[in-house]
Order: C-alpha cells, then sequence, then structure tokens
C-alpha cells in the first residue's frame, strides 16, 4: 500500500512541476506580447492558458499534500 502511494505521490509531484513549468512559460509569452504592445482589450488566450496551467497546479499540490498525509498516518499506525 505505501509503495502504491509512494508512486502517486511521485507522479502527482512530478504534474505538479509540469504545470508549473507550462504556466511560467505561458505567462513569459504573455507578458513578451504585452511589453511589444500587441495587448487587447479582455483577456488573451495566453493568460487563460497561464491562468488554468496555476489553478491545476494548485491542484496537483493539494493533491501531493493529501498523499503525503495518508502516507504519514500510515507510517504512524504500523
Amino acid at each position: 500500500m505505501q509503495t502504491f502511494l509512494v508512486i502517486l505521490l511521485i507522479a502527482a509531484l512530478i504534474a505538479t512541476l509540469v504545470a508549473l513549468v507550462r504556466g511560467i512559460v505561458a505567462f513569459l509569452q504573455n507578458a513578451s506580447a504585452e511589453a511589444r504592445g500587441t495587448g487587447t482589450a479582455g483577456p488573451t488566450q495566453g493568460q487563460l492558458k497561464s491562468n488554468k496551467m496555476m489553478q491545476q497546479r494548485i491542484l496537483f499540490q493539494g493533491l501531493a499534500v493529501i498523499i503525503v498525509v495518508v502516507l504519514l498516518f500510515a507510517a504512524g499506525r504500523t
């Protein structure tokens, strides 16, 4: 059971890292477009993508924290 949870934890950590990197890349692309003066009224596709990726990062981080809590709880019971 603990091996399964450790594998899930590693997967959640990798997913968090991927979402973080994708969110930062989308943010930087959007920032460079704004610096060039190509901004429009309302949110752009880049802003929406960056926001979505950061929301996914928070979701994956929460999942990783829950897995760590379950692992610690299981380790304390043995």
